[in-house]
């Protein structure tokens, strides 16, 4: 089964949108208590969010806040829930706060969410914590604790770097920050595909109309199909010896990759 590739946000304070968001396409849905809602109505949205997981038909990702915050033994403990798919920590930078969400909730799968320079530090101890299914880049948060101004090659290195934490620790491809544009879908859909070329599996949402540029970035092109299968039947064709596509030759690390499109489209 394709891992999720589009992982889209809901207010948690706006329980009326649950429904719409988890039936626009999204793979998956977080459902935050974090930065969509103010401190005032932090309790009431942990409390409406409670109250819908238990008549709840689906299950859901809850981004919590974060673990020096007041907040975050009541937002752990609504997780209990078996409608919780998963647990987003926003500022991950400590294995032990991971640990933690584990013991509240261990059925839920762990997303820490790396957007300080102290996370990213802490990277090669994030990948380790059992539960752990991947890194989630905070992209914007990241440039605000570390001063910089850019999205694009003034993040390459820290993108890279993440795709190699989450490769050498065994998990799925990380997920990439979000895009701020929510009218453009052909930005949006430029914004996954170069997340895709650097190694990254999915993106965050911030609204509906971001989806499904961003589920059609991380499918395979019909260039990407059509050459898989030419170097799939090439090869068979070979068996064994060298095969020619396009001019290339083709050993096996071609191959998987062309089987590995191939398994994508699926």
């Amino acid at each position: 089964m394709p891992r999720a590739a589009s992982y889209l946000f809901v207010p948690g304070n706006r329980p009326e949108r649950y429904a719409k968001a988890l039936s626009c396409g999204a793979d998956a849905v977080i459902v935050d208590l974090e930065d969509a809602v103010p401190p005032a109505a932090k309790a009431a949205a942990r409390d409406e969010l409670r109250q819908w997981l238990r008549g709840a038909n689906a299950r859901v990702i809850v981004r919590v806040n974060a673990a020096e915050t007041s907040w975050f033994a009541d937002d752990l403990a609504a997780c209990a829930s078996p409608n919780v798919a998963a647990i987003m920590l926003p500022k991950a930078d400590n294995p032990g706060d991971l640990a933690a969400c584990a013991r509240v909730a261990p059925h839920a799968r762990l997303l820490p969410l790396v957007e300080t320079a102290a996370g990213f530090d802490a990277l090669r101890s994030l990948v380790t914590v059992p539960g752990v299914e991947r890194i989630v880049f905070g992209s914007i948060d990241f440039q605000l604790d570390l001063g910089i101004s850019g999205e694009g090659e003034e993040l390459l290195f820290f993108r890279s770097q993440l795709v190699l934490a989450s490769r050498l620790g065994g998990l799925a491809a990380p997920v990439d920050g979000v895009s701020t544009e929510i009218q453009d879908a052909g930005i949006v859909q430029a914004d996954a595909a170069k997340a895709r070329r650097l190694g990254f599996g999915a993106k965050l949402c911030i609204h509906p109309s971001q989806v499904a540029p961003v589920n059609a970035a991380f499918r395979p092109t019909a260039q990407e199909v059509e050459w898989a299968r030419r170097v799939l039947d090439a090869s068979a064709r070979a068996e064994g010896a060298a095969a020619v596509v396009d001019g290339k030759m083709i050993d096996l690390p071609v191959v998987l990759r062309a089987r590995a499109i191939l398994e994508q489209e699926t």
